[in-house]
């Protein structure tokens, strides 16, 4: 049976759910980031207002102490107002009057003036802000400080010259007013940042819950055996994948009846072809019987084990073909697998005495005895038997009959089909191990597993075939008349029950071949 194909999603596969946070999540953080810039713009226009309005009062209140005389300028600024506009360092306000182009008459002289185009035509009474950057003074070493200054151009209007211009500017540190926009930026983000964290924890407990019928559909999905067919229940899923489950149940239903075709056609197949090789075998038999010639006889023995091995080869084939739609239909049921291979081997013993092959069923142990030592211990015992003429009837017993202590072993599964695994072992070991050879049958308890082994002293496999002879119309042998299938069918049923099947050397010579099989839960 192939290995079943792994549905996990790929490592880096896109999902629905990631789909859906990233569609619904990434535009939020642009969304935040956007108002995050336009928030910081916005502070800084209401803090530069906020500052020109305090410059622009500041100027006007300087340039009400300057009064034009006939003769020049009176300018009543007492240095108690000077101390006042300069206590804070950090924020002092910065200050000069002038008369263009460049006449300086009180304040900070190192204040930068306005732009070119401005002082060649000086918007008098208005004032005009700008930026500028104020450079370290004379005994200093430092970067310049950017300032914002606020430029207000008067007419000095003295007897001299009336259309002479005086100009008063007022400047305070861009540092106060960039902190000032940070804060209200601050203020702004950090509650949009937690609003934007209880919408992501919102939008993914719902994206969460939206998906959750596809997660319940899919489990549902991927809980099913290979060849379970039923139609998927349409109650789990949502309406947007309705149709897309009723398209599936209608391709399973169509399989299902395709496999009932297959199964209907081997049924028929095996009465059209069973019948005229039991007829073939039947008459090679009756002509064997009758001929005289040896050279005659020996064709005919050839005709029937022709026959004979076609009908084997035909039936494995079928059961083969069998395996695989029977188990689709159920889980299966309890099957007692002691009791099973019990009347199993008691009913191959006649034929193995016919073989002259030792075939027995091995006594129960006590639990806990390790599997490998119990299978070879049989051998073993059986061999002994056969030393003294009693190996048949020791064995013929321990075939039909079974301690009555003993526990069952039941398993979840198709008895016909557990029972056909077993019989092809058995039939393999017969077939192989040659005549004189011990057979031993075994069920014993393995932890949580019944574990049924088919012991044989016989040649066994070569470790480098173990493998392969679990594969289809592979024998490794030319020896016997078997067809390659033996062994495949017992690992296809074994695994559709849930199972596995093992081979080990038995020394000094032989194969055992165990079946593990989970137990059935107890009730």
């Amino acid at each position: 049976m192939a290995d079943r194909p792994s549905h996990a999603p790929r490592r880096f596969a896109p999902t629905l759910r990631r789909q859906l946070l990233l569609w619904l999540l990434l535009p939020q953080l642009v969304l935040w980031l956007a108002g995050g810039l336009a928030a910081y713009q916005l502070a800084e226009r209401y803090t530069n207002a906020a500052v020109d309005a305090s410059l622009l009062q500041a100027s006007r209140a300087l340039a009400r102490q300057l009064r034009p005389l006939d003769n020049g300028l009176l300018i009543d600024f007492p240095r108690a107002a000077q101390d006042v506009l300069e206590a804070d360092p950090d924020d002092r306000l910065h200050y000069m009057v002038s008369t263009p182009p460049g006449a300086f008459i009180l304040g900070n002289h190192q204040l930068p003036l306005p732009p070119a185009a401005v002082m060649a035509r000086p918007p008098i009474g208005q004032p005009y802000f700008y930026d500028a950057l104020l450079p370290p003074a004379n005994d200093e070493v430092g970067a310049r400080q950017p300032l914002r200054v606020a430029a207000l151009f008067l007419r000095q209007g003295g007897r001299d010259d009336p259309n002479a211009v005086l100009l008063v500017q007022v400047a305070r540190s861009r540092t106060s007013r960039e902190e000032l926009a940070r804060g209200i930026l601050w203020d702004t983000l950090l509650p949009l940042a937690g609003l934007i964290l209880l919408m992501t924890t919102v939008i993914w407990l719902g994206i969460r819950a939206g998906l959750a019928p596809l997660l319940r559909l899919r489990r549902e999905v991927e809980g099913r055996a290979p060849t379970d067919l039923t139609p998927i229940r349409l109650d789990a899923a949502p309406g947007e994948v309705r149709a897309l489950v009723m398209a599936v149940n209608g391709l399973l239903a169509a399989v299902q009846h395709n496999l009932a075709q297959q199964k209907r056609f081997i049924s028929d197949a095996a009465h059209q072809m069973r019948t005229p090789l039991a007829g073939l075998k039947s008459q090679a038999e009756v002509a064997l019987a009758l001929a005289g010639d040896e050279a005659q006889r020996e064709r005919l023995r050839r005709v029937h084990e022709s026959a004979d091995r076609s009908a084997h080869l035909v039936n494995q084939l079928l059961t083969l073909a069998r395996a695989e739609p029977d188990t689709a239909a159920a889980r299966g049921s309890p099957v007692d697998v002691r009791t099973l291979a019990q009347e199993l081997t008691a009913t191959l013993v006649p034929r193995a005495l016919r073989e002259g092959i030792d075939l027995g069923f091995a006594p129960v142990e006590e639990e806990g005895s390790p599997v490998g030592e119990i299978a070879t211990n049989a051998s073993d015992a059986a061999g002994a038997g056969a030393g003294d003429g009693n190996a048949h009837k020791a064995m013929d017993s321990a075939a039909i009959t079974t301690p009555a202590e003993a526990p069952p072993l039941v398993v979840i599964g198709h008895a016909w089909l557990l029972r056909e695994a077993l019989s092809n072992l058995i039939d393999n070991a017969l077939r192989y191990a040659g005549r004189g050879a011990v057979v031993t049958v075994d069920v014993q308890r393995d932890g949580d597993e019944a574990v049924l082994s088919v012991t044989d002293d016989g040649p066994g496999i070569a470790p480098e075939d173990s493998s392969r002879v679990f594969e289809r119309f592979v024998r490794a042998t030319d020896q016997g008349n078997g067809c390659g299938l033996g062994l495949p069918i017992v690992k296809e049923i074994v695994e559709r029950q849930g199972g596995r099947v093992t081979l080990a050397p038995v020394q000094p010579r032989g194969l055992c071949a165990r079946i593990h099989l989970p137990l059935a839960p107890a009730t």
